[in-house]
């Protein structure tokens, strides 16, 4: 049977390094080239960073789009010209909010809301990266984007420090949040320790450190692999029969029951078999995107 090479990885990125270096380490563990991240994490911040390699690629952005959980520490009383520890810090106020004050500003940004994206992130703007020109000196016009707190809970507090637990929607700039956090607190703050723990139903407890993965050897690694419609497990199902399945892997519509709904659908052959994702429109389903499957 060869070895496995289409799937998803679940690494625990470590502090101080790239999400592009956490990659390359993994493809060499684990022999591979064809591979891609589903969103980086920044340099200083730690936790869940799934990787996907061959087949899995072309289902990526369903991880993009997918709900992300964080543990986020603020350092209040001070602010950052990066909004976390990667800017020159200052001195904002001379005092810390009482305990009680802060649970009503978390409920606060509950729901809803609308972030400017920082200068220092990978946004690109006229073809160029933002903190590409943060670096130069430069600050350009951002539009803000609306994106959606739905849990945000106090885990520890002190005069200084706030830990908190953030549910978010794709697009959120923790670090933003925590700036918004300081300035509704009155006092100012900044991101200090930031830990991704949950993309999806994916959780942080199951993912390798990119050492263990170095350590159990190539065919050990690929097997840690989770298979490709692991990425898709938000989109209802449809399972078609052999000759539906062979007309769709050749390009051709199929008709389905208009009741299912419209959409995009995880699509399954014989033997429950993953094809990809198809899109159903007016009772006919169309392939949106395949693995390569050899029908034909």
């Amino acid at each position: 049977m060869p070895a496995v090479s289409d799937g998803v990885l679940l690494v625990d990125k470590p502090p101080g390094v790239t999400s592009t270096r956490v990659l390359g380490a993994a493809k060499r563990a684990l022999g591979l080239r064809k591979a891609g991240h589903t969103g980086t994490l920044d340099p200083f911040a730690t936790g869940l960073l799934p990787l996907v390699f061959g087949e899995a690629t072309k289902f990526s952005r369903f991880l993009l789009d997918a709900d992300k959980t964080y543990r986020a520490q603020l350092r209040l009383g001070f602010t950052s010209t990066t909004g976390d520890t990667e800017g020159d810090v200052t001195a904002f106020a001379g005092f810390s909010p009482a305990m009680e004050a802060v649970s009503p500003v978390l409920e606060g940004v509950l729901g809803p809301l609308d972030q400017v994206p920082p200068m220092h992130s990978a946004l690109r703007v006229d073809g160029q990266r933002l903190y590409d020109l943060a670096r130069q000196g430069m600050e350009v016009p951002r539009e803000a984007r609306r994106v959606h707190i739905y849990e945000l809970e106090m885990l520890s507090f002190s005069a200084e420090f706030l830990e908190i637990s953030v549910k978010c929607s794709k697009g959120t700039y923790v670090r933003t949040l925590a700036e918004e956090i300081g300035r509704r607190l009155g006092c100012g703050a900044y991101l200090t320790a930031l830990r991704r723990t949950a993309i999806g139903r994916f959780r942080v407890e199951e993912a390798l450190t990119p050492e263990a993965l170095a350590a159990m050897g190539e065919l050990a690694a690929r097997e840690r692999l989770l298979a490709p419609e692991a990425l898709v497990e938000s989109l209802p199902v449809l399972d078609l029969a052999e000759e539906a399945a062979r007309a769709l892997c050749n390009g051709r519509e199929w008709p389905v029951d208009p009741a299912g709904g419209e959409g995009e659908f995880g699509v399954f052959g014989p033997g429950h078999r993953f094809l990809g994702v198809g899109r159903v429109k007016a009772g006919r389903l169309s392939a949106a995107r395949l693995l390569h499957t050899g029908h034909g």
